[in-house]
């Protein structure tokens, strides 16, 4: 009964868990998401037409990445941690749903991210920081550092003229040394105005300066003026075009480090500036899934992912929903044979393979670890059993001496363990039921004596989950009554090859 009553209730609840966190992650994962190779800029047109793929009953624009957050501490201290991040549209409510709110710890959360900085965080990110509703909050977009590394590796350099020192010699030799005048008509020969501007395009290719970055492109700037005549092989030049290239080689000959590093990082200062957020919400998490720590309107979402320039706005992919999660595989391989190769398919399954094959391992070991105790109730009913045969061996003897078959005497010992095992396995499988039936009051009980070994900020859930599977509970009942059963035939097996003469005898 004992050994019933636990695999019931331990099966249960990591039934529920499995089914709880599935259902979290289903509220705002894509069932199916769409990627090419980089940003998408015409996502609006593939969305609409994603939307018209069979089973897809929604389709919306995918951004997710990494920021760092930075809170500002009532007791002067300022916590920074790299945070992941999902962008949600404000306009779809079926988005907002799919984040379940903590209300019971947080009643002031809501979920109308509207079109301002407003963000959502995950229980965890708000116990980690001391946040509640209505805190401001700072995020610093990593894709920023990049920049941020190269302009700090040019100022560690010397300047162009001295870091590439024999690539600037050739092209002021270039610049210098082939001018020639004809008929009034300033030239520079073909060959060495090649040489001066592809050694340009090299320089601007290494990790350089900024600013000396646009005076050679100065350089460019001022021979791209020239006239090319093809005949003469040579480029033609008027005496203010030609000063304008003398200038500009003068410009990068008598460049001030100090003052160009200064200006750089002035520059920086607005490249890491700080996106401020008002935090509206608190959303349950548990640490048995990895989850976004932040959910943040769309367009602040592109904006923290680089996903907004001068060509519009993208996305990093499509997220389809489907009218049954549980069918992405086959709608994924459809979905693949429309849209073609060009474009990545992964469902949620993939993405969460590892995660549910790890929940299944820990079912699988559970059970193993458990059914240890249905099988030691079992050895422990055999050893009953074998003393019951040693004090009954005289009625046993008088059985058979009154003509009792071997079959007969197994059956008075076989019927006993069974009865044992129904009672059992009955009584295990209802008490299991009752208490999960009743596990959110001894929970509460629990916690009153200071013992809660199912933590809400670990499993997520105020009141831990489970899900009754009848057929799994029918499973556990018979095979612990197949083992009760087995446990009785040995001990009956002997007792009816017992001699009965000895057994009347008492021997």
């Amino acid at each position: 009964m004992l050994g019933v009553l636990v695999l019931v209730v331990v099966m249960a609840v990591y039934a529920g868990l499995e089914r709880n966190v599935k259902s979290r992650i289903l509220g705002f994962t894509p069932h199916i998401l769409l990627r090419q190779a980089g940003p998408m800029y015409d996502w609006r047109e593939m969305a609409a037409q994603a939307q018209k793929l069979p089973h897809v009953r929604k389709a919306t624009p995918y951004v997710s990445d990494n920021v760092i957050l930075d809170v500002e501490m009532s007791n002067g201290g300022n916590p920074q941690k790299p945070v992941l991040f999902a962008g949600v549209d404000p306009t779809d409510t079926e988005q907002l749903k799919g984040i379940e709110l903590d209300l019971k710890n947080y009643p002031q959360s809501s979920s109308d991210l509207g079109i301002d900085d407003r963000v959502i965080i995950s229980s965890t990110t708000a116990e980690q920081f001391g946040l509640n509703v209505g805190d401001k909050i700072r995020l610093y977009s990593t894709r920023n550092f990049d920049p941020v590394f190269k302009a700090y590796k040019a100022t560690e350099k010397p300047p162009v003229r001295e870091a590439y020192a024999s690539e600037w010699k050739k092209i002021q030799d270039a610049l210098r040394d082939h001018w020639k005048t004809e008929n009034g008509r300033i030239t520079l020969g073909q060959d060495a105005y090649r040489t001066a501007y592809t050694t340009i395009d090299q320089l601007l290719e290494e990790p350089i300066r900024e600013p000396e970055g646009m005076l050679l492109s100065d350089i460019q700037r001022a021979l791209d003026v020239a006239e090319q005549d093809v005949t003469a092989e040579v480029f033609r030049f008027s005496a203010e075009q030609k000063k304008d290239v003398e200038n500009a080689l003068l410009a990068v000959n008598s460049t001030d480090t100090e003052k160009m590093d200064g200006d750089i990082l002035k520059g920086l200062k607005q490249v890491v500036l700080p996106k401020e957020a008002e935090v509206i919400g608190v959303y349950q998490t548990s640490q048995m899934a990895v989850t976004p720590d932040l959910f943040l309107p769309l367009p602040l979402a592109q904006d923290l992912a680089g996903l907004s320039d001068d060509r519009g706005d993208a996305i990093m992919g499509i997220s389809l929903r489907l009218d049954d999660p549980y069918i992405a595989g086959e709608a994924a391989k459809e979905a693949s044979a429309r849209l073609g190769p060009e474009w990545q398919l992964l469902t949620w399954m993939d993405q969460y393979q590892a995660f549910f094959a790890l929940i299944e391992q820990q079912r699988v070991m559970m059970y193993f670890a458990l059914s240890f105790i249905v099988l030691v109730s079992a050895f422990s009913m055999m050893a009953v059993m074998f003393t019951v045969t040693i004090q009954k061996r005289r009625e046993i003897g008088v059985m058979k001496a009154l003509g009792a078959a071997p079959g007969q005497i197994v059956r008075v010992f076989l019927y006993q363990g069974m009865i044992l095992g129904v009672l059992g396995a009955v009584l295990g499988v209802g008490l299991g039921r009752l208490v999960i039936h009743f596990r959110g009051p001894i929970q509460v009980f629990l916690r009153q004596v200071n013992f809660d070994p199912f933590s809400a900020s670990f499993t997520g859930f105020n009141e831990l989950p489970a899900f009754n599977n009848p057929v799994e509970q029918v499973v556990i009942a018979v095979c612990s009554f197949l083992l009760c059963s087995l446990a009785a035939l040995v001990p009956a097996f002997f007792a009816a090859r017992s001699d009965a003469a000895k057994s009347l005898r008492n021997l």
